[in-house]
C-alpha cells in the first residue's frame, strides 16, 4: 500500500477552486486547460495528476461535522477515446478480490470498490454468505445479474424514492448515467409460463422462481430463499424445489437448493413457495424455454457497464431525505459534462479521518467537485481507491482502508485507459 507522505493540498483550496472551474462550465464557459500543476489539457480541476491518457488523481481533506475527512478522486474523461470504464469483477457474481488484485487481473489504471454485498449470514446459522452483490451487473455489456427485493440488502437505508434496482452506468454511447434496471424473463413450458423473479440473486422474491446461470459461481443456493422481501432476517423457506435446465431440458430436480459450478449452457432453476410448487409440475424431459433480459427505467442506449448502488445527487440537487447525521467512510461516483466526465472517490480510512462523511455531506462534496448525478457505493472497510502510476505494472492503494487491509469485493468500477 502506498503511504501518503503528505496532503496535497486543504479541501478550501482543492474544491473552491474546481467549484470555481464547474460553475464556469455550468454557465457555458469553455473548460480551463494549462498550467503545469494549475488544471489538466482535458479540462480536469487544479490539483490532478496524470495517470494515463484521460485519467487523472488527486487527494485531499474535508472538513465536516465529525472532524476532518481525507478524499482520494480520479477524474476520467469519457471524451477520450482512449478511455473506458468497465465492472471489475472476479469472473462470478458470487466471488470476491481485492480492488487492486481485480485491477491487474483487467489491466485497468485504476478503480475503485463498487456495490453492496451479501458479506455475512449470522442471521441465517449454517447458511453461506454468497459475496454476492444487491444490485445489478453489467460486464463488457454481458448481463450477469439482477437486483434483490429492497429489504433483502445490505448496507445503510436507502433514501426515499429509491431502491435495489438503482445503478451507475456507462451506455454504448460512452456517457456515463443514473438509471434503473428493471428484470424481464419467463420460464416457459408448452403448457405455462411463468414470470422469472431473479437472475444470479442471493435473494429471491417470495413465491418466485430464479435463473442462476454459469457466471453465478460455486456457493450453495440456499440463501436465495431466505429472508422475505421486507424482512432480510426472516427464515429461510421451508417450500424450496431447484431444476436443472440443460440444452433446454430439464434434467434434474431436487427439493434443497444446491452448490457447486453450472455449466455453460446449463440453467439452474430455484423457486420458493409458490414458485416451487410450480417447478415441481415439470417433468425429466419437459422443454423449458428461459429468458431474460434487464430494462432501464430511463435510456434507450444499451449499457457496456452497470454498477448497483444508490443516488444522492440528481440534477445538481442532493435527494430528499438523505442521511445526515451517522459519519462512515464512503465510496462515490458523480458524472457531470453531459456524461462525458465520471470522478471516482473513496474517503480514507486511517485513524486521524475514520469519522468521514454523511450521506449528505458525500451529496455536497460531489456536488461541490463539479458533479451533477452521483451515487453511493459500499463503505466502510470496503471502501478503497487503487491507481497505477505511469510506468508501472501494478495498482498501488491510495486510501488507507478502515479494516487495516483491502477486503475483497465482489465488484467495482475499473477506468481503462489506452497508451
Amino acid at each position: 500500500m502506498r503511504r501518503r507522505t503528505g496532503r496535497l493540498r486543504t479541501a478550501l483550496t482543492v474544491v473552491t477552486a474546481w467549484s470555481a472551474l464547474a460553475g464556469a462550465a455550468l454557465a457555458g464557459a469553455a473548460p480551463a486547460s494549462g498550467a503545469p500543476d494549475g488544471g489538466a489539457p482535458d479540462g480536469g480541476p487544479p490539483g490532478f495528476h496524470r495517470l494515463a491518457p484521460g485519467v487523472r488523481y488527486t487527494e485531499f481533506d474535508i472538513p465536516a461535522s465529525k472532524g476532518v475527512a481525507h478524499a482520494h478522486v480520479l477524474s476520467v474523461d469519457l471524451r477520450n477515446p482512449r478511455v473506458s470504464v468497465d465492472l471489475l469483477h472476479p469472473g462470478a457474481v458470487a466471488a470476491r478480490a481485492p480492488v487492486s488484485r481485480l485491477a491487474d487481473a483487467q489491466g485497468a489504471v485504476a478503480g475503485v470498490n463498487g456495490d453492496f454485498f451479501n458479506i455475512t449470514e449470522t442471521q441465517h446459522p449454517g447458511v453461506e454468505a454468497t459475496g454476492a452483490s444487491v444490485g445489478p451487473a453489467i460486464a463488457s455489456g454481458r448481463t450477469l445479474k439482477a437486483a434483490v427485493p429492497d429489504g433483502q440488502r445490505f448496507g445503510p437505508a436507502l433514501p426515499p424514492g429509491t431502491s435495489t434496482r438503482d445503478v451507475l452506468g456507462v451506455g454504448t454511447d460512452h456517457r456515463a448515467r443514473l438509471d434503473s434496471l428493471a428484470l424481464d424473463g419467463s420460464v416457459a413450458t408448452a403448457e405455462t409460463r411463468l414470470p422469472l423473479g431473479g437472475l444470479n440473486q442471493y435473494a429471491l422474491p417470495v413465491g418466485s422462481v430464479g435463473a442462476f446461470t454459469s457466471d453465478w459461481g460455486t456457493p450453495s443456493r440456499v440463501r436465495a430463499t431466505c429472508g422475505t422481501d421486507t424482512d432480510r432476517a426472516a427464515p429461510c423457506s421451508t417450500d424450496t424445489h431447484e431444476v436443472t435446465v440443460r440444452d433446454g431440458r430439464v434434467v434434474s430436480s431436487a427439493d434443497t437448493p444446491g452448490n457447486g459450478p453450472i455449466a455453460s449452457g446449463t440453467t439452474v432453476l430455484v423457486g420458493r413457495e409458490a414458485g416451487a410448487q410450480q417447478l415441481r409440475k415439470l417433468s425429466l424431459g419437459e422443454r423449458v424455454t428461459v429468458r431474460h433480459r434487464l430494462v432501464a427505467a430511463a435510456s434507450r442506449i444499451p449499457y457496456r457497464f452497470v454498477v448497483g448502488g444508490y443516488p444522492v445527487l440528481r440534477g445538481g440537487q442532493p435527494l430528499a431525505g438523505l442521511d445526515t447525521t451517522t459519519a462512515a467512510v464512503r465510496t462515490a461516483a458523480g458524472i457531470s459534462d453531459g456524461g462525458r466526465r465520471l470522478l471516482l472517490l473513496a474517503l480514507d480510512g486511517a485513524p486521524e479521518f475514520r469519522t468521514g462523511l454523511t450521506i449528505a455531506e458525500v451529496a455536497g462534496t460531489m456536488r461541490e467537485l463539479g458533479s451533477v448525478d452521483a451515487f453511493s457505493l459500499d463503505g466502510g472497510g470496503s471502501s478503497t481507491l487503487a491507481a497505477r502510476e505511469p510506468g508501472s505494472t501494478t495498482a498501488t492503494v491510495r486510501n488507507h482502508p478502515s479494516g487495516g487491509a483491502e477486503r475483497p469485493v465482489p465488484n467495482g468500477i475499473g477506468v481503462f485507459s489506452r497508451s
